[in-house]
């Protein structure tokens, strides 16, 4: 592990250079050992993919002294994990028309100029059409090993071999428009776009479902203004025109209401055998 002081409020701490779920658990271990530990002048604790960033106070503990209780703790991490999260599902209208008209306005920008984003990715990913990549996406659970870069947004990593796992690169040049609630994908990392703005994923579609809620006005959002917190796990699942209208009419009446479920995971379970491991947590999701 690598640790580099950034300023004098902030230690970044590198887990792993490469990007799994070993490294994700790790991070996510440690920085639960911090938040459980309460070391005295610690204010924001922030997992990522493969690393987390600590924020303190440097008037109520030396930065050396820091560095110590963090290593003290790197053993939370080590020897698998277990975990007790969440397992949500999410609709998703993919192919839609503002995805759709979007990415079409910015094909300039684009490695393929000449197919949708969804087309450009099932092809490099060697899925014979569109309908077969989104089974392959909607197919398995996702991760969420972070939220951040944007306020709410989750990076998402997908639950499956990684010789399985789809990739695609990011836009050539970003977009200046992302529609709000966009399912995107850069590298092997899904993410859903919280607000509308500017952006370079591939776009696969998009959720009825707000994910970010800084009035907590929607009704599960009224208790935390974000939805995701990392460990969480999504399942996406295709729906159509209708299905997506009724919604959104849902989710305005205040009548929408996520099917969430409290899981238990192991990452040992899920190394040994990933397809079963998944069938156990949809089954807990649908059961």
């Amino acid at each position: 592990m690598r640790y580099t002081f950034g300023g004098d409020e902030h230690v970044f701490v590198e887990v792993d250079e490469a990007m799994s779920l070993e490294a994700f658990f790790r991070s996510l271990s440690i920085t639960n050992a911090v938040r459980d530990s309460r070391i005295r002048g610690i204010t924001e604790i922030c997992p990522a993919n493969a690393s987390f960033q600590i924020k303190f106070d440097p008037d109520l503990i030396a930065p050396d002294d820091l560095l110590k209780e963090l290593r003290s703790l790197e053993g939370a991490g080590a020897g698998g994990a277990e975990l007790k999260t969440r397992i949500l599902e999410m609709p998703v209208f993919y192919d839609d028309p503002w995805t759709r008209e979007t990415l079409m306005r910015f094909r300039e920008r684009h490695q393929d100029p000449q197919a949708t984003d969804l087309e450009y990715t099932a092809r490099i990913n060697g899925y014979p059409d569109v309908p077969s990549l989104i089974a392959a996406h909607a197919g398995s659970p996702w991760f969420v090993s972070m939220v951040g870069f944007v306020a709410g947004l989750p990076f998402l990593y997908q639950m499956v071999e990684r010789d399985k796992q789809i990739q695609a690169p990011k836009y050539l040049r970003p977009r200046t428009d992302t529609p709000k609630l966009t399912i995107g994908h850069g590298g092997c990392f899904g993410a859903i776009y919280s607000v509308r703005g500017a952006g370079g994923y591939q776009m696969f579609g998009i959720t009825p479902m707000p994910i970010y809620d800084p009035a907590q006005e929607i009704s599960y959002l009224r208790d935390f203004m974000v939805l995701f917190r990392p460990g969480d796990i999504v399942k996406f699942r295709p729906v159509g025109r209708d299905a997506y209208d009724a919604a959104v009419e849902e989710v305005e009446a205040g009548r929408f209401s996520p099917l969430i479920r409290e899981v238990d995971f192991s990452l040992a379970a899920f190394q040994a055998d990933p397809a079963g491991t998944n069938a156990a947590l949809l089954e807990v999701l649908h059961g």
